[in-house]
């Protein structure tokens, strides 16, 4: 009897803890994974900020030389491609781990380290009247980033982490709501594409969207690559499938055709502005193209979306602050130009650049130019009054014409 009634007891007691035990299993898994890409993600943003600011550094020191690639014999410079290499090999392994939503806001970080290094490292100097203005609000949109980011990590997409093998990219990239996607994608491009042409159209929204529609496409692609080297990195080759050279040739062209865009908007806008707008809409649209793609939200709840969009929207505010009080740099051009004085450089000698991407580019360096070239080297004029003097001699008769004529 005692045995007859301990056993189906036993039975019932064991079978809740079995179903309980497969989501504790799979939960600290998935947290665990986007910790570790959440943090590559920020180290990775955090070195690049250091290593452009390293770079520019290195080109203020050598403003004043005549060879232009002084640069490629310091050391500081050399200093500063290392970091970047490794910066960018952090942000591109972090897409490996966390979902795309998760990392693509967290480039936030980017725009803090920046303005953190422009006081400290840089040494960046404000008037005391500009305290409030500039210190403030830059602290404040900081604070506002951190907040942001902090409520991403903990609240972003926490489902499954498929393995990104070529099987599973191909079903993602031919299932209907990608595909749905990719047509209202192409469609608004190409709309966007031939009013910014044809139409002339050169708003800074219509620019930056071309920006972020390509971008969206980047970050698919490298998410797939990245999933697709980390499987074979694990003994399960990936490269003899052909959508890993489909997802290599999309990222280079959409990169390329991003740098190209942004190269015209820096040329017609402030630098402070395409940054607070291109990270708006950058992380919007991808994060968009992360859960049509990969259906980052498939399995989270209504409170954890609501809570990761508001982080968004912190970090959105954050980076608007801060890039919106960042010192502008205006560079002067006397009323004599220095091309007639020995030994001297002016602004058009090749070795006096002060940045190497002060021409037409664009970075998240706390030195990058605000404002376009026409601005920067405009040259200041004076008005120049003729005076008329009288010819004597032979040729004293063509003055005393052109008199009579002036009279009549």
């Amino acid at each position: 009897m005692m045995e007859s009634t301990n056993g189906p007891d036993l039975h019932l007691q064991q079978l809740p803890l079995t179903t309980q035990t497969l989501p504790l299993k799979e939960s600290p898994f998935s947290y665990k994974e986007n910790l570790i890409g959440s943090l590559l993600a920020i180290f990775g943003h955090l070195v690049i900020s250091i290593a452009l600011n390293i770079q520019k550094y290195s080109h203020i020191r050598l403003a004043g030389t005549k060879d232009a690639q002084a640069y490629f014999t310091t050391k500081i410079w050399w200093l500063g491609l290392f970091l970047l290499l490794l910066g960018e090999l952090a942000v591109f392994s972090s897409y490996a781990f966390a979902p795309l939503s998760l990392i693509v806001p967290l480039s936030a970080v980017s725009a803090i380290a920046s303005s953190i290094i422009g006081i400290i490292f840089i040494k960046e100097k404000w008037k005391p009247k500009e305290f409030f203005r500039r210190y403030i609000f830059s602290f404040l949109g900081c604070g506002l980033a951190v907040t942001g980011t902090y409520l991403l990590i903990t609240f972003g997409p926490n489902s499954h982490h498929e393995k990104m093998t070529g099987e599973n990219v191909v079903k993602h990239l031919v299932s209907w709501p990608f595909l749905l996607y990719m047509l209202v994608e192409i469609v608004l491009f190409c709309s966007l594409l031939y009013y910014y042409k044809e139409k002339n159209a050169k708003y800074i929204v219509i620019i930056l969207l071309l920006v972020a529609l390509l971008g969206s496409m980047t970050a698919v692609t490298v998410k797939a690559l990245a999933g697709m080297i980390i499987v074979s990195v694990q003994g399960n080759l990936q490269l003899g499938y052909p959508i890993f050279y489909i997802m290599l040739v999309s990222m280079v062209a959409t990169a390329a055709f991003q740098a190209t865009f942004l190269t015209e908007a820096s040329q017609l806008f402030d630098s402070s502005l395409i940054a607070s707008i291109n990270y708006i809409l950058s992380t919007t649209i991808a994060i968009t193209a992360g859960a049509v793609f990969y259906m980052d939200f498939q399995d989270a709840d209504a409170l954890h979306i609501c809570l990761f969009a508001l982080g968004c929207l912190i970090a959105y505010v954050g980076v608007f602050l801060i890039t919106r009080t960042r010192k502008k740099l205006r560079a002067f051009e006397p009323y004599v130009s220095l091309d007639t004085l020995p030994n001297l450089n002016n602004l058009y000698d090749t070795g006096s650049a002060i940045q190497p991407d002060l021409s037409n580019s664009f970075s998240y360096g706390a030195l990058a130019s605000n404002d376009s070239l026409s601005e920067l080297y405009a040259t200041a004029t004076l008005p120049v009054v003729q005076e008329q003097h009288n010819v004597t001699g032979p040729s004293g008769t063509l003055q005393h014409d052109l008199d009579h004529n002036k009279k009549e």
